[in-house]
């Protein structure tokens, strides 16, 4: 019997390590996720270092990727030394498990960023599978998948989750059910939070991951834009369903509370961010036991053959990135002629939010 354990998702910077420490001091953050691709090309510190491998040696550390772009649709030499590099960090420490974003966020010389959206259907599922697969090999632990914060259209919303379902069924991979993600699904699209939550498989849910975000101001006069920027408090419909989530995620074993480690410069920030874990903490505190909530794994037989790509759907996600990135008029992409995509269908919002995230990251 057990609780889901609690933990947060490990910052670098000062501010973040200052905030957190009376938290870390009362022995509360049980579990620590990390981000260990933002620093494989920068040496850690040692104190960093050190608390790394310490919650490793405790079988309480997890591994959360950003940068292998999952939905890429050319196999590239970045992924390959992506992947090689994965397999020094999981020899060099023990990770419970690693989990990866779903969408695209590399093509071209676009490297930076949050990842897109990509279209679903039966050509994309299969070079996910074929993504999925490679990471799987690379290492002997459970995969895990994110659900995406950002969508171009409503249907596209309402199909991830079984999307996410089919692309992590040959490996017995699970689901990291981001509410935050679902949050700002459900606010852009006028849709309620739990019907969303719903469409997904949620006894497949591992871990769960909770932070706060900003609005953006509409272009359409529209309600604002909610925006997944980890910068602020959780919000208060999140606090409100959380038990009911718990409840109906019979494998969760990971709760995570995420803060971009910049963002916490205040005392009243760190006020927030510290209420924050705490109300979390009792949330689970409060919750039941589960007998069910550890779920054995084993690594299936993976037979790799050549990677799959597929070129049309290449020069989609290029030129989809490139008109986002030249903030091309929202209407004249939605007039744009893809080989996949099906921009008619989307929200003129969203477009208009994307080439701002894609802005943000490439300023350049």
């Amino acid at each position: 019997m057990g609780k889901p354990l609690l933990g947060l998702s490990m910052m670098a910077e000062t501010e973040f390590v200052s905030a957190v420490l009376p938290v870390m001091q009362t022995n509360s953050i049980e579990v620590l996720e990390w981000s260990f691709d933002t620093f494989y090309h920068t040496e850690e510190p040692e104190w960093l270092s050190e608390l790394l491998d310490f919650y490793a040696e405790s079988n309480r550390l997890i591994g959360h990727g950003v940068y292998y772009s999952l939905f890429d649709a050319r196999w590239t030499g970045r992924q390959e030394m992506w992947l090689e590099q994965l397999k020094k960090e999981t020899q060099k420490r023990n990770y419970n498990h690693i989990t990866e974003h779903f969408g695209f966020m590399n093509t071209d010389n676009f490297h930076q960023g949050v990842p897109l959206p990509v279209s679903l259907n039966s050509k994309t599922l299969q070079v996910g599978k074929d993504r999925i697969n490679r990471l799987q090999d690379a290492v002997d632990i459970p995969i895990g998948i994110e659900n995406l914060a950002f969508s171009f259209s409503i249907d596209d919303v309402k199909e991830q989750g079984e999307f996410i379902h089919k692309l992590i069924e040959d490996i017995d991979g699970f689901i990291i059910l981001d509410i935050h993600n679902l949050y700002c699904q459900a606010c852009n699209f006028e849709t309620d939070i739990w019907e969303l939550i719903q469409l997904y498989p949620l006894e497949k849910v591992k871990e769960i991951h909770l932070s706060g975000g900003s609005w953006q101001k509409s272009a359409y006069g529209r309600n604002p834009v909610r925006r997944d920027t980890h910068d602020d408090s959780i919000p208060e419909e999140i606090f409100a369903i959380i038990p009911q989530i718990f409840s109906q995620c019979t494998h969760l074993e990971y709760v995570i509370v995420e803060r971009l480690g910049h963002t916490i410069k205040t005392q009243k920030e760190k006020q927030c961010f510290f209420n924050d874990f705490n109300k979390v903490k009792e949330i689970i505190d409060a919750s039941d036991d589960r007998l069910d909530n550890k779920k054995v794994w084993h690594k299936k037989e993976i037979n790799l053959s050549a990677p799959v790509e597929d070129l049309f759907l290449y020069e989609d996600q290029t030129k989809l990135t490139k008109l986002l990135f030249d903030a091309v008029d929202e209407t004249a992409i939605k007039r744009e002629r893809f080989h996949y995509f099906e921009p008619e269908k989307w929200d003129l919002e969203m477009i208009n939010t994307a080439q701002a995230i894609i802005k943000k990251w490439n300023p350049y």
